[in-house]
């Protein structure tokens, strides 16, 4: 069976780099129309779809960090083809500060950048979605998260991170529990340590990037370009009773 998002529509955030670069070249390769977003990154992004035909790809900034650019953003992906049919939710940050060791200042700072990039801004766009779908007759979400959702962190300098990711797959399976019956799906992806800037930066918490490396079952971290894969594949709706579901992607390193 060969799977295709020809004629379709894809809002993907955190296009610039990482999963988010490698998912933009799968979803053209399928053959769908992506719209990549980027927050400061925009060679990133415009690298992430250079292989797009003329038409089929255009990259939009948006600081979600700034309360009202996550709507502002779905707005101008839906004027661009007057619909979407799949969010992808993957941007996020990574702070490696305000633990519960670090001063109140630090820990205030940290949860507010974190919960405001990491739930909030996705948040507005699955409701922005949700609300478009009810009218198009139905659409798709997927969120990626972190197995940080699933077991909390290895460090307590990053509990604000485990926490925005926990919060947002929760958030996802809510509406998939309350919208599946109107044609809604949404998917869950929790990644374990993933090949990109962001795990590197994690790495560097828990003792270096041999010391990681080592605690995996596979003795290797995760291809982003898999995970761009999978994207893919959920994007087609093909599996519809999928819809709900948090797909564990670890490599065997965390087994549930």
């Amino acid at each position: 069976m060969t799977f295709s998002l020809t004629g379709k529509t894809v809002l993907l955030t955190g296009a610039s780099k990482g999963i988010g670069a490698e998912t933009a070249k799968t979803l053209l390769d399928m053959g769908a129309h992506v719209v990549a977003h980027y927050g400061s990154d925009r060679a990133g992004a415009e690298a992430a779809i250079a292989g797009a035909a003329p038409g089929q790809a255009i990259a939009l900034q948006a600081d979600l960090g700034q309360q009202g650019d996550a709507r502002r953003l779905w707005q101008e992906a839906v004027a661009w083809r007057g619909r979407i049919d799949v969010l992808v939710n993957n941007a996020a940050i990574f702070l490696n500060a305000g633990g519960i060791e670090e001063p109140q200042g630090e820990w205030d700072e940290v949860w507010d950048k974190t919960l405001a990039v990491n739930v909030r801004a996705p948040s507005d766009l699955m409701r922005e979605a949700v609300h478009h779908y009810k009218e198009k007759g139905g659409g798709i979400i997927v969120t990626v998260v972190s197995w940080n959702a699933q077991r909390g962190s290895s460090s307590p300098k990053t509990i604000a991170y485990a926490a925005s990711k926990g919060a947002l797959k929760a958030a996802t399976q809510t509406i998939a529990r309350n919208y599946a019956n109107q044609n809604i799906l949404a998917y869950i992806i929790a990644p374990g340590v993933v090949k990109t800037r962001m795990s590197e930066d994690a790495a560097a918490v828990l003792g270096g990037v041999e010391k990681l490396t080592a605690g995996l079952a596979m003795g290797e971290w995760v291809p982003p370009e898999e995970i761009g894969s999978l994207i893919g594949f959920l994007s087609t709706g093909t599996c519809r009773h999928l819809t709900g579901a948090t797909l564990d992607f670890n490599g065997a390193s965390y087994v549930r």
